[in-house]
Order: structure tokens, then C-alpha cells, then sequence
């Protein structure tokens, strides 16, 4: 069984920084894309970044330039590094694994971390 567990949340202050971090854990034979999404009280969970296998990276336009997704794939994690933070990231991260084979032939699936609050004060 693969599982995803997440780190590095907390409170900080308006443009502090914060690095969430994603490992997976089980047997993983190749994870495509990774990726972080947001959700905030009372608002769907959204796309902040991902990151394919061949390490492009697509960004939210509300945190380019301050946030920086990252990969290790011999770790099977994967980084947020977030910078000059704002008020308006809070919201619970989650972490989501897609297309993630146990081996060659097998079939891909796609799973989710168990989410970690960020909470920036202004």
C-alpha cells in the first residue's frame, strides 16, 4: 500500500517562508506527475504547482515567483519551498502522486497526502 505522508506546515508571519515536504512510502516502481494543491475554509482545493516526471513545473499565477516545487525521485518526495508568504496562502496543502506504478506492467494510480496547515498571519 502506498502512502503519502506530509510535513513542514505551521503558522508564520506575512512574507516568512515555509517548506512542505511529500514522501511516499510502499513499494513504487515510478511516480509521474507530483504536485501540491490548496485548500482554503470554505473553498475548493486548488492547483498551487506540479511537477512531471521529466521535472517541468507549472505554477498557480498567484505564487509564481515565490514558490518552488521540487522533486527526488530516488526519495519518491517531493518539496514546496514557499516564500514571501501572504495572508491569502493559508489553507490546508495536500500533496498528490499521480500515475504511480508498483511496476512495469501494472496499472497507475493516483494518491493523496493527508494535508498540512499553513497559516499565515498579517
Amino acid at each position: 500500500q502506498v502512502q503519502l505522508v506530509e510535513s513542514g506546515g505551521g503558522l508564520v508571519q506575512a512574507g516568512g517562508s515555509l517548506r512542505l515536504s511529500c514522501a511516499a512510502s510502499g513499494r513504487i516502481f515510478r511516480i509521474n506527475a507530483m504536485g501540491w494543491y490548496r485548500q482554503a475554509p470554505g473553498k475548493q482545493r486548488d492547483l498551487v504547482a506540479v511537477i512531471t516526471g521529466g521535472g517541468t513545473t507549472n505554477y498557480a499565477d498567484s505564487v509564481k515567483g515565490r514558490f518552488t516545487i521540487s522533486r527526488d525521485n530516488a526519495r519518491n518526495a517531493v518539496y514546496l519551498q514557499m516564500n514571501s508568504l501572504k495572508a491569502e496562502d493559508t489553507g490546508v496543502y495536500y500533496c498528490n502522486f499521480k500515475d504511480v506504478r508498483k511496476s512495469f506492467a501494472s496499472e497507475g494510480s493516483d494518491y493523496w497526502g493527508q494535508g498540512t496547515q499553513v497559516t499565515v498571519s498579517s
